[in-house]
């Protein structure tokens, strides 16, 4: 898993709330077990008009915002099934970090596991971004996860709040297998002494 430590990317307003995993990643894309080639689904609904062209309206159809790396969404991002399609089609598309007021709990874990950052802000914190974000290719922010802090295209800077196990999975690009087997050691000794106290087991 690619290691996030810190970020400097366009960010997109999606000012809606409850977004859900469908509308992330529609059902009819879930047949493939691969993690790559879902970012030109990515938002399909609203992406693409009902004859396969693009939505002009849809913010990441805007030239501005076609390489955006950052999600500035509404409340409950990430609600519905526990589909991990959701952010593999995020990343496959470019996004790196999604932040939002409140994620829904499978989707906050999926994330982790694959490289995305979902930052949990207030909601003023996420008025002041979603107004940076309206700026079109001006909306840049930069986000240093080691410092926790995001700052704006003006220089103002906003602190965050992150799990130090969850910060420390991102810094090191660890998967839940990586992450386990630093414990390696640990876990090695304590089955030695098992074997050697109950070698019946």
């Amino acid at each position: 898993m690619e290691k996030f430590t810190s970020l400097t990317g366009v960010a997109a307003p999606l000012p809606i709330i409850n977004i859900d995993t469908d509308m992330i990643i529609p059902k009819q894309y879930l047949k493939t077990i691969k993690r790559t080639g879902l970012g030109t689904a990515l938002f399909s609904e609203m992406r693409y008009n009902e004859d396969g062209s693009e939505n002009p309206d849809f913010v990441l159809n805007k030239p501005a915002y076609r390489q955006a790396q950052i999600i500035i969404a509404g409340d409950n991002f990430g609600c519905g099934s526990s589909r991990e399609h959701a952010p593999w089609a995020l990343l496959d598309f470019g996004i790196r970090c999604v932040i939002s007021t409140s994620f829904a709990d499978i989707f906050y874990n999926n994330c982790f596991k694959n490289g995305i950052l979902p930052l949990v802000v207030t909601p003023d914190q996420l008025k002041l971004l979603l107004d940076d974000a309206e700026r079109g290719s001006n909306a840049t922010l930069s986000i240093d996860l080691e410092a926790q802090t995001i700052k704006g295209p003006d220089g103002g800077t906003l602190h965050f709040d992150i799990d130090p196990s969850r910060k420390q999975i991102l810094l090191e690009g660890l998967d839940d297998i990586a992450g386990t087997l630093k414990s390696d050691p640990s876990i090695s000794a304590f089955e030695g002494k098992m074997a050697a106290s109950r070698p019946w087991l």
